[in-house]
């Protein structure tokens, strides 16, 4: 049974924004990343966040349009999605680990527990 869950795809125009959600139940998911993967293509790396003082870190091409940010209290995880162009299409999904890094893994090694993902499609 997968414990993290992710949500809020859709089928957006660019520049559109939209929030991704990623339930992390009763994991104690100390660093959580997102990572995507086009249709035919391998899995790119998008940003993560570290547990504490939620250093986040983010790869080049959403940087300044991503944020990843996190609801302890909720066993929540999220990404906000702003600016939205058509390469950012792809499944979606979010990573954890109970390992703690002064700043976040955006390698996916470093991720133990996977959701199936959420499906975002930029089109116009």
């Amino acid at each position: 049974q997968l414990r993290l869950m992710e949500s809020g795809g859709g089928l957006v125009q660019p520049g559109d924004s939209l929030r991704l959600t990623c339930t992390t139940g009763g994991l104690t998911a100390n660093t959580v990343g997102w990572f995507r993967q086009a249709p035919g293509m391998e899995d790119e790396r998008v940003g993560c966040i570290s547990s504490g003082d939620g250093t986040q870190a983010y790869v080049p091409p959403v940087r300044g349009r991503f944020t990843v940010s996190r609801d302890n209290a909720k066993n929540t995880v999220y990404l906000q999605m702003d600016n939205l162009k058509p390469e950012d299409t792809g499944n979606y999904s979010c990573a954890a680990t109970v390992r703690t890094f002064r700043t976040c893994p955006l390698s996916r090694v470093w991720y133990d527990e996977w959701g199936r993902g959420t499906q975002v499609t930029v089109s116009s």
